[in-house]
């Protein structure tokens, strides 16, 4: 008889081989539009969701503009998500394959490495996350306390889940188990939030005016942002012939104004005081009946932590592809860790980082997308040469294996985003200030912030690749293929 290791080890054969970073093949292509709805639709539900949703209101907004706010940044950020699923679906490469025509194959590893540090962030912010609700149900159900102990055990399941790769958890976890699971309790969560909320008074209660709506709406927006640079990696899964585009947009699209949406009726309509996830975890329990409820919340995040530790281990293979993936999950797994081990059980510290985390996010990827868009969409109109993306030579070479003229409007983007909304520590933001008011002389932030960043970095970026590119496009497309054998 087949023991289990054994038993995990034909699944992990059969049904998630480790692909690397060239093309998908057909008999890895079975994830139709139903599957990414429940994969996105997943993702986009979790703890930190509702933690950055409670975030709009205790920074200074009312219930009528933070709604707004999750709408509208709703809709845009889940609309450039679904692009991004719809280009990885077309050529069957992860995100930071698609760079390579655009940046070039060494212009690529630079955002593969910014990718590979958020991811590693993202890791470690959800498995601090998790760990400290965890220690929480542990302690008032088992008795058994220690955010290090716990930490260890959401680690090495998600690890594990990481190992198995999309279609074992889409097919064999999500559709089966935890999408339903998840859904199932957070439908249970909303009932009794809005039984106990006035939401007349929660509604109509004045804003403390601290966060303009532009703002608001970059937290918003950065949370399906996040996913852009790992989108291809799932969505290259598709079936040839039918559109990931529709589930990727209506599920992310669902779960994203649900989850944020429950974070600010927990401030405004049920009195949280405390937006961390132990805090937000205390405030559930209270209202929903306890750790039934909060266990079946951490099922939910289990996803979103795979998912940042297996694109981690993609994104290094953009790197070196002939990288191991396996190896490459187990190392991931463990660093995430070791980072949520160093930022320990400090929940208030740990949420100030949060924020700043964000928000840097958004100043580095948005304008990036901005490039990536416009080059895939409108300057190629979806001509990607697939055999040439692995090319040591030819057609996206360029100059050196760089395409500097792609990097000016990124660096555009990103300086309009910190010109907007100055984001980072107090020495990064000193510096900020000296470069746009005193040497620039411009006026500092941008119209006070008023127009947020996302929006405007991002259409710099975009129209700014467009106005540069085009030259280049013209001259790789001219470079006749290498004629030498490509190489992974």
């Amino acid at each position: 008889m087949a023991t289990v290791t054994e038993r995990l080890e034909q699944v992990l054969q059969r049904e998630a081989p480790a692909w690397g970073v060239r093309p998908t093949g057909p008999e890895v292509r079975r994830l139709g539009p139903f599957d990414f709805a429940v994969l996105w639709g997943d993702l986009s539900i979790g703890l930190l969701v509702i933690v950055t949703g409670a975030l709009l209101p205790v920074l200074g907004m009312g219930l009528p503009a933070a709604i707004a706010a999750i709408v509208l940044g709703s809709m845009i950020g889940c609309a450039l998500l679904a692009l991004g699923g719809v280009a990885g679906a077309r050529e069957g490469v992860p995100v930071m394959v698609l760079f390579r025509p655009v940046l070039v194959t060494r212009g690529s590893y630079l955002p593969s490495v910014l990718n590979i540090v958020q991811l590693l962030g993202w890791t470690a912010f959800e498995l601090w996350a998790m760990a400290l609700v965890a220690d929480r149900v542990g302690r008032d159900v088992l008795g058994i306390g220690g955010y290090g102990l716990w930490l260890a055990i959401v680690a090495v399941v998600c690890t594990l889940l990481a190992l198995g790769g999309p279609l074992v958890v889409v097919r064999r976890w999500m559709e089966r188990f935890g999408a339903w699971v998840v859904a199932a309790v957070a439908l249970w969560i909303t009932i009794r939030l809005l039984a106990e909320t006035d939401l007349g008074a929660a509604w109509s209660a004045p804003a403390a005016g601290g966060l303009a709506f532009m703002v608001g709406l970059d937290l918003v927006i950065v949370m399906p942002i996040s996913w852009l640079p790992l989108v291809a990696d799932y969505n290259r899964f598709a079936r040839p012939g039918e559109s990931s585009a529709r589930g990727t947009f209506w599920g992310y699209l669902v779960g994203n104004v649900w989850f944020y949406a429950l974070g600010a009726l927990l401030v405004l309509g049920a009195g949280l005081s405390d937006p961390s996830p132990a805090g937000v975890a205390t405030a559930i329990a209270s209202l929903a009946g306890g750790a039934v409820v909060l266990v079946a919340l951490l099922v939910g995040e289990t996803d979103q932590a795979f998912a940042n530790i297996y694109s981690t281990a993609v994104s290094a293979q953009n790197l070196a592809p002939r990288l191991p993936q396996r190896p490459a999950i187990l190392a991931v797994g463990t660093g995430g860790a070791a980072i949520a081990a160093w930022i320990g059980a400090d929940a208030a510290g740990a949420l100030g980082n949060y924020e700043l985390f964000l928000f840097g996010l958004g100043s580095v990827f948005v304008p990036l997308y901005g490039v990536l868009l416009a080059d895939y969409f409108v300057l190629r109109n979806h001509d990607h040469a697939a055999g040439e993306l692995f090319a040591p030579g030819g057609r996206y070479r360029f100059q050196g294996g760089f395409n500097v003229r792609a990097f000016v409007p990124w660096v555009l983007g990103f300086l309009v985003y910190q010109w907007a909304v100055p984001t980072g520590p107090d020495w990064w933001v000193s510096a900020a200030t000296t470069f746009y008011d005193r040497w620039l002389q411009l006026p500092f932030p941008l119209f006070g912030s008023r127009l947020g960043a996302s929006l405007p970095a991002f259409a710099v970026a975009f129209i700014a690749h467009l106005a540069l590119r085009p030259r280049a496009v013209a001259r790789a497309t001219r470079t006749p293929p290498a004629g030498r054998a490509t190489r992974s």
